[in-house]
């Protein structure tokens, strides 16, 4: 039996089409994906509008859902519509207003070989309330550090999917960058310039411009970070998408991370912790505080995801239709 200590507000999950209670058991511990770590999985947030629970972009994740599936050779049990339904229930299920929701495709229990060709794919959906990824610190600003481990490169695997068994690198390094006192690690590429986090992108500002990356630097394009380049440029902000070298992130103006789970974080200091051998160095970004332009873009996400910027309705899902 499992409680809810540490999801809040979830009562009932979803599989296959039948609602469980959230303590009943039912996947095998034999499940391919829990030793191989062969699912996909998205992150994804409802938030309370005047009209009740919304949830932001969920088409588009969805889209993303499906197209790491395939990916992952995933023959999806379920039609996109069929999805965002079963999502909506949920949300309806746990009477939530606001929700961080978590669909999970995965090889579940079948055969134990490396390639799973008995174990058939299974679709699960969980919703709870949960805060700020990075707590009470999102707001205030964060500091991080870099870790030595580069991020795994586009070359090597396809890194515009969510697969489950790739995050066990963000799992080693955020536990890494915690035990070192950090709130949060950042990766670099093999090519040496700035990744993303663990489960975040990452903005620079440079003398009024907004930067950030794309796939080209081994990242997951993330539906946040395409959401604040759009509002941006709608604010009037200049915007640039390339790489980010460290001594660019070292000396900027501001930062922050962008992410479902973390919506708009500050990054206030970062330390070089690249190298195992050369002394780790310490940078204050900007003034040492969450700068202007972080500010404005997180107040009007903030604004959007809650739909007192009606400009962006589009991007909102109601779920008590």
């Amino acid at each position: 039996m499992f409680d809810n200590t540490h999801f809040p507000g979830a009562k009932k999950f979803w599989h296959m089409g039948k609602l469980y209670k959230w303590s009943q058991p039912n996947i095998h511990t034999m499940s391919h994906a829990l030793h191989y770590g062969t699912s996909v999985f998205e992150g994804i947030r409802a938030y309370n509008t005047e009209k009740g629970a919304a949830v932001f972009r969920l088409p588009e994740h969805i889209d993303r859902f499906i197209h790491s599936a395939t990916t992952l050779y995933m023959e999806v049990p379920y039609s996109k519509e069929e999805m965002i339904k079963a999502i909506k229930l949920v949300i309806r299920e746990n009477n939530l207003e606001s929700a961080y929701i978590r669909p999970v495709l995965f090889y579940a229990y079948g055969n134990l070989g490396l390639v799973p060709k008995y174990s058939p794919v299974e679709l699960a959906i969980g919703a709870w309330e949960w805060g700020a990824y990075l707590g009470d610190k999102a707001e205030k600003g964060v500091r991080v550090c870099i870790v030595p481990w580069r991020r795994i490169h586009r070359s090597q695997l396809e890194m515009t999917a969510k697969l489950g068994g790739v995050y066990v690198q963000s799992t080693i390094c955020g536990m890494l960058a915690r035990s070192k006192g950090f709130d949060e690690a950042v990766f670099l590429n093999l090519e040496g310039n700035v990744a993303e986090g663990p489960g975040e992108n990452i903005f620079i500002v440079k003398k009024g411009v907004l930067i950030t990356n794309d796939k080209r630097e081994s990242v997951l394009e993330g539906i946040t970070q395409s959401s604040l380049l759009e509002v941006a440029k709608d604010l009037g902000l200049k915007t640039k998408i390339g790489s980010i070298a460290k001594k660019d992130f070292f000396k900027a103006d501001e930062a922050f991370f962008s992410g479902t789970a973390a919506e708009v974080a500050p990054i206030i200091q970062v330390s070089d912790c690249s190298s195992l051998k050369a002394e780790n160095k310490k940078y204050t970004i900007g003034s040492g505080k969450a700068g202007d332009i972080t500010l404005r873009l997180a107040k009007a996400y903030r604004d959007i995801v809650t739909e007192k910027n009606t400009k962006y309705e589009r991007w909102l899902t109601c779920v008590y239709d």
